[in-house]
């Protein structure tokens, strides 16, 4: 296995978090503690940079809080400066991990996202009789640090990029036991999780032998012809989760289904011939779509702005046949016009 060394150098250099940091602001510098940090952008970043040679820097507290997108998920919110290392950080683990994952883990991946995994699985449905979807129990409060350092030791041998993996990693959740969790909303989380399952689409791929299969994060589908070959597929899934990560698949989470019912998935369902929008789906872009409308009444934003945002969840909703639903909605009384896109 070969692993990378010799890149925790470049991760602090001066010109590597002053890109980070610039980055780490796209959008938010209306934002107090973003314009502060940019204000004294030079001594800002020399100090991180001291601290994290030195290996004296130490990530501030979460602040935390709660959405509802559908379900409710409680959210850690880092520092400014800390989401600086963050974008520094991953902009040197993003290759590592690119190497390591199938061609069909859509999460946290250039020129992959939700659409295009929905788009992947509607071509596996076409092409096979039956779907095996299931997802992991509360996934990423059950992530065991002993583990992802484990497999992190496998690809990184730069020692102070280990132990700067390992701060983030036991930089603690609140809610969460010792030596578990990883919190959602940090940009290290999502590549940590991503590539924390890696070794489970090898398995299902290589062992299993299973041709159809698309991962989104913790949301794992199968496809076959036999529902045999599911079931058993189920049961290996399981024990790899339990007796390799220390993670549970979620009660009541496992479907087993011919692809004609229309498999769930990312808040559309997917059948073979056409792709609707699901329930959620739906109220989650409601919801969105509100927000973006009362921010501009309210002067929130500016026109160009909400043209942005509207297309942006217009584009995604095309993807579904969702003409009859998007018609009433943007004509209703006081609903300002679709915008073009």
């Amino acid at each position: 296995m070969k692993r990378t060394g010799h890149l925790f150098a470049e991760a602090c250099a001066f010109k590597s978090l002053t890109a980070a940091a610039l980055t780490a602001a796209r959008g938010k510098k209306a934002n107090p503690g973003v314009a502060l940090f940019l204000w004294d952008l030079e001594n800002e970043v020399i100090r991180l940079e001291e601290e994290l040679r030195a290996r004296s820097y130490r990530p501030a507290a979460y602040r935390t809080f709660k959405i509802r997108d559908p379900k409710e998920r409680t959210i850690c919110a880092a520092d400014f400066r800390d989401r600086v290392v963050h974008h520094a950080l991953c902009r040197m683990l993003t290759p590592i991990f690119e190497r390591a994952l199938i061609a069909d883990t859509f999460a946290c991946r250039q020129n992959k996202g939700p659409l295009a995994a929905v788009k992947r699985a509607q071509g596996f449905s076409r092409r096979h009789d039956y779907f095996l979807k299931l997802d992991v129990h509360k996934f990423f409060d059950s992530v065991d640090h002993g583990v992802l350092k484990h497999q992190l030791r496998g690809k990184v041998k730069d020692p102070d990029l280990l132990w700067l993996l390992e701060v983030f990693i036991d930089h603690p959740v609140p809610w969460t036991e010792r030596g578990k969790g990883i919190p959602i909303g940090n940009l290290t989380s999502q590549h940590f999780a991503n590539f924390h399952l890696s070794g489970l689409d090898h398995y299902i791929k290589q062992d299993l032998r299973i041709g159809g299969y698309v991962r989104y994060m913790d949301d794992l589908v199968l496809w076959a012809d036999e529902k045999d070959t599911l079931r058993d597929a189920a049961a290996r899934i399981a024990g790899y989760l339990r007796e390799r990560l220390a993670l549970r698949v979620k009660a009541g989470s496992l479907l087993l289904a011919p692809v004609f019912q229309g498999l769930p998935f990312l808040g559309f369902r997917v059948f073979p011939g056409l792709i609707r929008i699901d329930r959620r789906g739906w109220r989650r872009f409601r919801r969105k779509a509100l927000a973006v409308e009362g921010q501009f009444h309210a002067g929130e934003i500016d026109p160009d702005t909400r043209q942005r945002r509207m297309a942006s969840l217009v584009g995604h909703l095309q993807q579904a046949q969702t003409r009859n639903l998007r018609a009433p909605f943007f004509h209703r009384p006081g609903a300002e016009e679709p915008p073009t896109v």
